[in-house]
C-alpha cells in the first residue's frame, strides 16, 4: 500500500511529457528529469525506471543546480521537449528528443540505433547545471560499469547492447567512483549551446555519434521529419491543436517496423495510488482496432492506418482461426505476465508488473473490432489476399459458433465470465460487417447463417441486455448495472443516437457513472460495494461526446468535450483515467485509447456541424450568420 512518504517522492502522473522514435520512448519530467526509458523496443526492461521506484530504477537529469522555475512546451509539430529553467542569475533552455531521420538520411550517414540528444542552450546571464545519469538497466535489477573511452566518452554495457554516454561541455561528464553513475557539474553561459548524448546499440561496430554542429543538425533534421508528418493532419476544425497532438501521441506509440500500436509506453501505473490495478499497456490490444483506424483514417493518416491494419492481419493469421486478445509488437501472443517485486511500485502502488495476462482471456468483442477494421480496410479501397479471406471466413465461423458463450469483456474481468451487452452487440457487429463485405466488397463467404444468426443475435440482445424499468442497456444481460462500454453502440452503427432507446441509455449512465464538476467525466462501472476503486476512464467521457454529436445535441458535445480535454496536462497529454475529485491523472500514460477518443470526439462534432450548416432552413426562417 502507498503511504504520504511514499507519494511524496513521486511526481505527478501528468508532469511528464513522451518522446521517442517510433520504436521505443521516454518520459521526461517538467524539471529535466528523464524517470522512465526502454530500450531498445517497447516492451523492453528499463533502463531508467525512477518512475516505478525512485531508489532502485535509475533516472537521468539536467536541471539547474539552484533553485529554479520551469516551463516547457513542445515545439509546434513535434515531439521535441523545450524546457525552459529560470533562476536568480540566468535562463537556459534545455531540448528532449529522441532522433529521428528520414530513409534519406540514413542512407547517407551513419547513425547509431537509437539516441537521446538533449540540448542545453545558455538564454540568459548563466546558469549552473547538475547533471546526472544513473542507468539501472533490466528494470532495476542491475547497475552499469562505466568505462572511460577517451573521446567517445563513457560506455556500459545494458540490455543486450551498448551505451555510450558523450558530451560536448567544457568540464566533461567523469564517472563517480563506484563506476555506477555520471555526473557533473556545469556553468552555461547565454549564447552557449551544449550536448549531452545517450546512445544505444546492439550491433557491432557501435556508431557513435558525432556532438556540436552535427548534434544540432540531427535537432533540425529530426525537428524537420516531424513537422512534415504533422502537416499531413487533415482535420481542419477548431480543435486542431489537440487533434493534431493525439496524432503525433499515436504516432509516437507505433512501433515503425511492424506498424503495431501499443496501448500505452508505460507499465504498472496504477489505477488507484496504493492499489494493485497496474497492468503492463506496452503491448497491442485488438479492442482498439477499429476505433483507432477510424481516428487515423479520419485525420488523414492513410500510411499508418495502413500498416496496423496489416499488422492486425498478420498478427491474427498467427493465432488463427481464435484471437487473442493482446498481442505483442510483431504479433505474438507469447506474453507472460510476471511480478517484479523488487521495485515498490509509483507512489508505493504494488504490483509491479511486466507483461500481461490478459493474453490468456476470452474475449468475443474482438471478432467485432477485427471485422470493422476490414471494411474500414476494403472502404477505403483496400484488397483482401487469399489469407485474409480465410481469416474473415474463419472469424464468421466462430461468431456463429461462440456468440452465445460468455467470456470477460472488453474491461477484461479476471471473475468469473458473464453475457456482457458490449460484447454481444459486438458480435452482431462481426456478422453485420461480414455480411456488408460480402455485399458491398465482393468478398466469397456465405451469408445466410451469418444473417440469420444477426438476427437472432439483434433479438437477444434487445430482450436481455435492455432493461425496460433503468430505461437503459446494461452491463449484462438480464441484470440492472450500468456499464459506460455502452456508450459505443451508436460509434458501431449497431443503433441510432437519436432512438429512444439510446438516449434513455445515456441519460442513465451518465446519472450513474457520471463524475467531475458538470458530470464530463465517466466511470466505466462502478464495484459491487458501490466505491470506485480506480479514476474515470478518458475514453468513456469521449464516448460520451460522441452520442451527444451523433444525436445532434452539438452544443452540449462541444462544451463536454472542451472540459474533457481541459483536463490534459501542459503538453497536451491524457493519462488512461482522471481521477474525479482532483482531476490528476491516473493510469498508464499517456494512454493511446484515450487520444484516440479525443479524436473521434473531434471528428464527430465535425461531422454534426457539417451536417446542421449543410441542412436547408425551415420555410420562413433564416439561417443565422
Amino acid at each position: 500500500m502507498s503511504d504520504s512518504k511514499a507519494g511524496d517522492r513521486y511526481k505527478p502522473i501528468g508532469d511528464y511529457a513522451l518522446i521517442g522514435d517510433c520504436r521505443s520512448a521516454a518520459l521526461v519530467a517538467s524539471d529535466g528529469s528523464i524517470d522512465w526509458l526502454m530500450w531498445p523496443r517497447f516492451d523492453s526492461p528499463s533502463i531508467f525506471g525512477a518512475l516505478l521506484d525512485v531508489e532502485r530504477g535509475g533516472t537521468f537529469r539536467i536541471r539547474p543546480a539552484e533553485k529554479f522555475r520551469s516551463t516547457r512546451h513542445y515545439i509546434p509539430g513535434t515531439v521535441i521537449v523545450e524546457t525552459a529553467f529560470v533562476t536568480d542569475t540566468g535562463v537556459c533552455i534545455v531540448r528532449d528528443l529522441m532522433t529521428v531521420l528520414s530513409e534519406e538520411d540514413k542512407r547517407n550517414e551513419m547513425v547509431p540505433e537509437h539516441e537521446l540528444l538533449r540540448e542545453i542552450e545558455g538564454v540568459e546571464g548563466e546558469v549552473i547545471i547538475d547533471i546526472f545519469c544513473d542507468p539501472r538497466p533490466d528494470y532495476g535489477r542491475k547497475r552499469v560499469n562505466f568505462q572511460q573511452r577517451g573521446a567517445l566518452g563513457l560506455a556500459c554495457r545494458s540490455n543486450g547492447g551498448e551505451l555510450y554516454l558523450r558530451t560536448d561541455l567544457p568540464e566533461s561528464i567523469f564517472r563517480a567512483e563506484d563506476g555506477h553513475t555520471a555526473q557533473t557539474r556545469v556553468k552555461i553561459k547565454a549564447g552557449q549551446r551544449s550536448y549531452v548524448s545517450l546512445s544505444f546499440s546492439q550491433e557491432a561496430p557501435a556508431v557513435i555519434p558525432l556532438l556540436g554542429d552535427a548534434a544540432r543538425a540531427r535537432i533540425e533534421r529530426s525537428q524537420a521529419w516531424w513537422e512534415a508528418w504533422s502537416e499531413q493532419c487533415t482535420y481542419d476544425g477548431p480543435y486542431r491543436d489537440a487533434v493534431c497532438r493525439s496524432a503525433l501521441t499515436l504516432k509516437l506509440l507505433t512501433y515503425a517496423p511492424s506498424g503495431a500500436i501499443i496501448a500505452a509506453p508505460t507499465t504498472s501505473l496504477p489505477e488507484q495510488i496504493g492499489g494493485d490495478l497496474n497492468w503492463d499497456y506496452r503491448f497491442c490490444w485488438l479492442r482498439d482496432a477499429a476505433l483507432t483506424l477510424r481516428a487515423l483514417w479520419g485525420v488523414g493518416y492513410e500510411e499508418e492506418a495502413d500498416a496496423f491494419l496489416h499488422w492486425l492481419l498478420h498478427a491474427t493469421r498467427l493465432s488463427w482461426p481464435e484471437l487473442r486478445v493482446v498481442y505483442d509488437l510483431h504479433g505474438r501472443n507469447g506474453i507472460d505476465e510476471t511480478e517484479l517485486d523488487h521495485l515498490e511500485g509509483y507512489a508505493g502502488s504494488e504490483p509491479v508488473r511486466a507483461g500481461n495476462g490478459a493474453r490468456d482471456q476470452y474475449q468475443l468483442d474482438i471478432y467485432g473490432e477485427v471485422a470493422d477494421a476490414a471494411l474500414q480496410f476494403a472502404q477505403h479501397g483496400g484488397q483482401f489476399d487469399a489469407d485474409a479471406v480465410k481469416l474473415l471466413r474463419g472469424i464468421a465461423n466462430t461468431i456463429c459458433d461462440q456468440w452465445r458463450n460468455p467470456d470477460a469483456g472488453i474491461w477484461e474481468f479476471r471473475d468469473e465470465a458473464k453475457h456482457y451487452t458490449h460484447s454481444k452487440v459486438l458480435c452482431w457487429v462481426a456478422l453485420d460487417r461480414l455480411i456488408t463485405l460480402r455485399d458491398h466488397h465482393g468478398l466469397d463467404i456465405a451469408a445466410d447463417r451469418l444473417i440469420a444468426e444477426r438476427g437472432t443475435l439483434r433479438a437477444e440482445i434487445e430482450a436481455r441486455g435492455y432493461n425496460e424499468r433503468l430505461g437503459s442497456y446494461t452491463r449484462a444481460f438480464n441484470d440492472d448495472v450500468a456499464d459506460a462500454s455502452i456508450l459505443s453502440l451508436p460509434l458501431y452503427g449497431y443503433i441510432d443516437a437519436t432512438h429512444l432507446r439510446m438516449r434513455s441509455t445515456l441519460k442513465h449512465i451518465q446519472k450513474e457513472l457520471g463524475a467531475g464538476p458538470n458530470g464530463e467525466l465517466m466511470y466505466r462501472y462502478l464495484p459491487d460495494d458501490g466505491v470506485p476503486n480506480e479514476g474515470t476512464f478518458g475514453i468513456c467521457a469521449f464516448w460520451a461526446v460522441e452520442c451527444l454529436a451523433l444525436a445532434g445535441e452539438i452544443d452540449a458535445a462541444i462544451r463536454r468535450f472542451e472540459q474533457i480535454v481541459g483536463y490534459s496536462n501542459d503538453v497536451g497529454l491524457l493519462a488512461e483515467e482522471i481521477d474525479a475529485d482532483t482531476g490528476t491523472a491516473i493510469g498508464n500514460f499517456p494512454q493511446g485509447f484515450t487520444h484516440i477518443g479525443l479524436i473521434n470526439a473531434a471528428l464527430a462534432i465535425q461531422e454534426a456541424q457539417n451536417r446542421r450548416d449543410a441542412r436547408p432552413p425551415i420555410a420562413g426562417t433564416r439561417r443565422r450568420e
